[in-house]
């Protein structure tokens, strides 16, 4: 196990901890207001996919899915969001293993939308405005390890065009101030990750990790994007 490894696991068990007794003791608040200023307003694609009457599938992977997950149940248009493992193999496809760094794999989402109501190119744009810093290399924030890179996985060509075009126009633009690390790749085997990942951001909106990290990326897809914002979420899990 990596240093990092053994620092994201031992941060977790005290957040955990603190979790715990945020509720049994007091609620957290949970962040809202002005948007993320880890947020940045990108341009929009000048390319997109074909126009589709049936239901797309995108998959993104951009460090811990449950933030990614958390925005895109967000977004008018998307119809499911589901967190999970891409990149490695069956086997290792469970939240132990693949915090290991070693499997290959990366937190990612599935994201199934209506083309009618949001495009590929719409969701890219999110993607890079408010879930993901494309800058930093194999991390995101607080968290470090291959697991946690940002990476495209293209479901055919014409994502795959697009998504590439898209990062050579925000690069030859200069919106971020280092060049794009994201990889995009083409599709593979999506594995979904455990029950109790799936809606994590919805179920624990006061879990500080949540709070602190993800709660401001869906406040800034709220202010950036209000035209796609959608306030009551789509879930994977129905409730009790």
């Amino acid at each position: 196990m990596t240093h990092s490894n053994r620092t994201r696991l031992a941060l977790g068990a005290v957040l955990a901890a603190i979790a715990v007794a945020a509720l049994t003791v007091v609620q957290l608040p949970v962040f809202s207001g002005e948007a993320s200023a880890q947020s940045t307003a990108v341009p929009a694609p000048t390319l997109d996919t074909p126009a589709a009457d049936a239901t797309r599938t995108a998959v993104f992977a951009g460090g811990c899915f449950w933030g990614v997950q958390g925005v895109f149940q967000h977004v008018n248009g998307v119809t499911a969001a589901e967190s999970g493992y891409v990149g490695g193999d069956r086997e290792t496809a469970d939240y132990e293993t693949v915090s290991s760094g070693g499997t290959g794999h990366a937190e990612s989402v599935r994201i199934s939308y209506d083309p009618g109501r949001v495009t590929y190119g719409q969701l890219l744009q999110i993607f890079f405005s408010v879930v993901a810093d494309p800058t930093q290399l194999n991390r995101q924030g607080p968290d470090y390890g291959t697991q946690y890179r940002t990476e495209i996985f293209a479901q055919d060509d014409a994502q795959q065009r697009v998504a590439q075009a898209y990062i050579a126009q925000l690069d030859e633009a200069g919106v971020f101030s280092g060049p794009i690390v994201t990889v995009v790749s083409p599709k593979a085997e999506f594995y979904p990750a455990e029950q109790y990942h799936q809606d994590f951001l919805n179920s624990n909106p006061t879990h500080p990790y949540i709070a602190i990290n993800d709660a401001p990326k869906v406040e800034a897809l709220k202010a950036q994007f209000p035209q796609l914002y959608r306030d009551q979420p789509v879930l994977m899990l129905a409730k009790p």
